[in-house]
């Protein structure tokens, strides 16, 4: 158990976040597969990312933590080898959903696993295209659930044109990466624009990605021509838990600091600054195609809004901390098409609607795939469950923090992507 108390006056100075989760997995994978030896920075030491590491060195890459960097010694293409034991991919989706693209159509046998929680999360949507190109994988309960098994691939997988029912940068990424070794183009069309690291990492790999309205096409290539070095940003997802906390609690004015800011993870900005929150971007700059900025915020007076449709997948990973925001805003925010937060490592929101209500009563409701959040000042410390699930965890403790305290079962599941998020907490208690 881990009680937080309320703060007793506003942020001030200046946060550094961990490195970008999303961009690290990238990272990690693609150096893997490259020709040369590439230097990590600002990688995110959270279990996560730590469950890619592990799955790599387990296919024969050498991966060397010298603390303050990684240094990836790429085998190419088709230079990985079989893993003598099955692989864990923990609690990591992104980890899972990758690798089943990158290794679909190696000449090996794989077998995933993972925790109770990644265990239950589906996995149909990816197999499903994967299968498509020709990918041989076999899982639980009709190919949906772990564990899974990749079948040696007998042949070149196809490249396909596939039209993803939802958006998913996860998914998209599983097709990209199968991609890489096809025997012919694969195009994806996204329905609203996902996080596009992929394919930023690709080209700065030196794949030919294309991009023609809602299609992203990927040429096969003979090999990943690596860069030497690649400098993680700061995670916005990170960030996005004391941009809410500063915009809410009086006396506010913080600067985040490295924050990557590409236009697809940016709507945690675009949505506070349009529920009225006073914030700014600073010292504007780009490392390997990736924006960094630093990111000012100061206290202020929210108001509820109103948001669904594209703009979800821009900031679905947000959506807790938003809530948050939201229950201390004057009126009510409607937060549509939020159905995949019910495939997240807990299902959020049936989470958001009973364990926020706990601290905030009647403040919350979902209707299907829509959440709905009555801003109120009413609020109450309580003892609230965390469901293994980081982003809860992190949200339920802004939360408490600006209201009135809140005591959390099982905290720790925040290694899983900020493993000084409490620390940071800590400091910002004067």
């Amino acid at each position: 158990m881990k009680k937080i108390m309320p703060l007793s006056q506003g942020l001030r100075g200046s946060i550094e976040v961990p490195g970008d989760k999303s961009i690290s997995h990238r990272a990690v994978m693609l150096s893997s597969l490259g020709d040369s030896t590439v230097e990590i920075k600002n990688f995110l030491r959270g279990a996560d990312c730590l469950s890619t590491i592990g799955c790599m060195r387990s296919m024969g890459v050498d991966v060397v933590d010298e603390g303050d960097r990684l240094l990836i010694k790429g085998r190419g293409l088709d230079g990985l080898t079989e893993p003598n034991n099955i692989l864990d991919a923990g609690n990591s989706g992104t980890t899972l959903r990758l690798l089943l693209g990158l290794l679909s159509g190696q000449k090996f046998l794989t077998t995933f696993t993972g925790d109770e929680s990644l265990r239950r999360r589906p996995m149909g949507r990816v197999i499903a295209p994967l299968s498509m190109m020709g990918a041989r994988i076999v899982g639980r309960n009709g190919n949906k659930n772990l564990p899974i098994t990749i079948l040696p691939s007998e042949k070149k997988l196809r490249g396909i044109e596939y039209e993803m029912p939802v958006a998913s940068a996860q998914v998209k990424s599983a097709i990209l990466l199968a991609g890489l070794r096809a025997e012919s183009p694969t195009t994806v069309i996204e329905p609203h624009p996902s996080r596009d690291h992929t394919e930023k990492m690709l080209s700065a790999f030196g794949a030919h990605i294309e991009k023609s309205g809602r299609a992203i096409t990927l040429k096969p290539i003979e090999k990943l021509i690596a860069p030497s070095s690649i400098e993680v940003p700061g995670d916005i997802s990170s960030a996005a838990y004391w941009i809410v906390l500063a915009s809410i609690v009086d006396g506010s004015d913080v600067v985040i600091k490295n924050v990557g800011v590409n236009e697809t993870r940016t709507g945690i900005i675009d949505v506070m600054r349009s529920m009225g929150a006073t914030l700014e971007l600073l010292n504007e700059r780009s490392s390997g195609g990736e924006s960094i900025a630093d990111i000012r915020v100061m206290s202020s007076k929210l108001h509820g809004i109103k948001f669904g449709g594209d703009m979800i997948p821009r900031l679905i990973d947000e959506i807790p901390i938003v809530a948050v925001a939201a229950a201390f805003a004057e009126g009510d925010t409607i937060i549509e098409d939020a159905g995949e937060l019910r495939v997240k490592e807990s299902d959020r929101l049936a989470a958001i609607v009973e364990e926020f209500n706990r601290l905030a009563p009647s403040a919350f409701e979902a209707d299907g795939d829509t959440l709905i959040i009555h801003g109120r000042k009413n609020f109450r410390a309580e003892r609230c469950q965390t469901r293994d699930d980081h982003r809860m965890a992190m949200s339920l403790s802004i939360f408490g923090a600006a209201a009135s305290g809140v005591e959390l079962d099982n905290p720790n599941c925040v290694d899983i992507s900020y493993p000084m998020f409490y620390q940071t907490l800590e400091r910002g208690r004067i």
